[in-house]
């Protein structure tokens, strides 16, 4: 353990601790989806490695699959693992079926003309495609696979006898355990060597979506991740790299035409950046919800899930400053550690949504984002005033998110030397909008794709540890819901990706509290 940075080792601390005051309890309990043991060396090492970060990139989701991951997808050579949670007929879920379809086309011609290749196996899986379908899953966390007969009526993929006599050995599954244990993280693996983890659905949402792409040894991690959670094949059991063998004439495939977003960005990572600190953070489903309806109920403790832990230890031990980009804000354990941090003086930025998905957050929540940020900002003015804290004066409202890496935690120039108080931090929030700049798209950008609401997860510590994945700032995803981070230790890496966000977000953002209103 002492090899590990020193958020890691303090993450597994308490994690460890945790286990094992949960081991003391006497309850039956639910079995975790997937488990891990952190007092056992072999789990704690597929959680902790290090990855090669490739790229990250912003956009729609139709944009990130069509430009990026079915290109990759197409340049499989023995295995493709799609992991998603929303599958609905759209411009993704139909350039997806095309580009299977075509590289089966290319390897049964291929086939035809007496060439041998090696199958290639494909696995899809997915949580929820209906409200029919969740209603009637089955309970069983072993989920439901569908036959071949139904790919093309049902789920709109290319017949299961091209894919035969082409070698793709498919198989499609999906998991959903009631009332809300939806399986949220999204990935996709190809030869066990590449990996991409994206924020966005098989759906047809035109949503701000970012994705992280690298390689390394986090690869293994998030192989392990799926073999526990979906169960699809038992060579998985052992994940690692695939022995491609060396390199032989393998059909061409054309790429699927791109959509492309007008918030289409793409950063290219340096090399200087393989061998960076990387913690994967699975945080397993919860059937029972904890819901306490009535208002003098005070808010459950969250599971103790690496990626809950993870989160609230970075906002709890955050000196400097804090952005979190996320579809909502309805958590309210989050809720209290962002005022702690604005009490310690830490400046906190948030981004997030207007009116984005109100009915789920009413059922999953019992309340939605603008009253929870109304009653945060109620808080922050109030403690501002009763302990005569002002908040520190921020350059502006309209500018990017800066980070601030070498500062120490209090300046001199934040102090109240009268009452001997930091200032409290500086607070910035802003929702979400389309650009209504009314000009002219560069030649092959699909402006019906300017995306209408941010469904980017992202939160940035201290300019140094950056989490990306599947798990939002609300209640269903702290909760209930199956979800997935990944957090990557390092200032080059937080500075690329702040930087690319700024770029996207310019002319998308309505201010609606800065601390110069108080």
């Amino acid at each position: 353990m002492n090899a590990f940075p020193s958020f890691a080792r303090t993450l597994l601390g308490n994690l460890q601790a945790k286990q094992l005051a949960a081991s003391k309890l006497e309850h039956g309990g639910e079995t975790e989806l997937p488990r891990y043991d952190v007092l056992n060396d072999v789990d704690v090492d597929v959680l902790v490695s290090k990855s090669d970060p490739v790229a990250f990139q912003l956009g729609t989701g139709a944009s990130i699959y069509t430009t990026t991951l079915l290109p990759a997808i197409l340049q499989a050579k023995s295995e493709i693992v799609l992991v998603t949670c929303f599958w609905a007929a759209s411009k993704t879920r139909s350039a997806l079926a095309q580009a299977l379809e075509s590289l089966a086309l290319a390897r049964k011609s291929w086939i035809e003309r007496g060439h041998s290749l090696q199958p290639l196996n494909v696995h899809i899986c997915f949580s929820s495609r209906s409200v029919f379908q969740k209603l009637f899953h089955t309970t069983s966390q072993d989920g439901y696979e569908y036959p071949p007969s139904s790919w093309t009526n049902t789920l709109g993929l290319p017949p299961a006898e091209l894919l035969e006599v082409a070698g793709l050995r498919l198989r499609v599954k999906t998991l959903f355990l009631l009332p809300f244990s939806v399986m949220h993280p999204k990935f996709v693996i190809v030869d066990r060597q590449r990996a991409f983890i994206p924020s966005c659905n098989v759906s047809w949402e035109a949503w701000l979506e970012g994705c992280v792409e690298f390689q390394g040894a986090a690869v293994t991690g998030l192989l392990d991740f799926f073999s526990r959670t979906w169960k699809m094949d038992d060579r998985i059991n052992t994940p690692g790299p695939i022995d491609t063998g060396s390199p032989s004439p393998e059909p061409t495939v054309a790429p699927p035409n791109a959509v492309v977003s007008p918030a289409h960005h793409v950063l290219r990572f340096s090399s200087t950046l393989s061998g960076t600190p990387t913690v994967l953070l699975p945080s397993s489903h919860h059937r029972n919800p904890q819901f306490r309806p009535f208002p003098w109920q005070s808010a459950p403790c969250p599971p103790s899930t690496p990626l809950n832990v993870a989160v609230l230890q970075l906002i709890n031990e955050s000196r400097h400053n804090i952005y979190i980009q996320t579809p909502n804000l309805t958590c309210e354990p989050v809720i209290c550690a962002l005022l702690g941090a604005l009490r310690r003086g830490v400046d906190v930025t948030i981004v997030t949504s207007r009116n984005m998905m109100l009915l789920e957050q009413l059922v999953t929540a019992g309340t939605t984002t603008n009253w929870c940020i109304r009653s945060l900002l109620r808080r922050y003015r109030s403690f501002c005033a009763e302990t005569q804290w002002p908040a520190k004066k921020g350059k502006g409202g309209a500018g990017g998110y800066r980070l601030v890496v070498d500062s120490p935690r209090v300046h001199a120039s934040d102090v109240d030397l009268e009452g001997q108080h930091p200032h409290a931090g500086r607070l910035r929030i802003c929702y979400f909008r389309p650009s209504q700049v009314a000009s002219s798209e560069p030649d092959g950008v699909d402006a019906s794709e300017e995306p209408v609401h941010s469904h980017l997860k992202l939160t940035i510590v201290d300019g140094a540890y950056t989490v990306l994945g599947s798990g939002n700032m609300d209640r269903a995803s702290w909760y209930t819901s199956q979800e997935l981070g990944i957090l990557f230790e390092g200032r080059e890496f937080a500075d690329g990706v702040i930087s690319s966000v700024n770029q996207v977000l310019k002319g998308r953002l309505d201010v609606v509290f800065d601390n110069r209103d108080v």
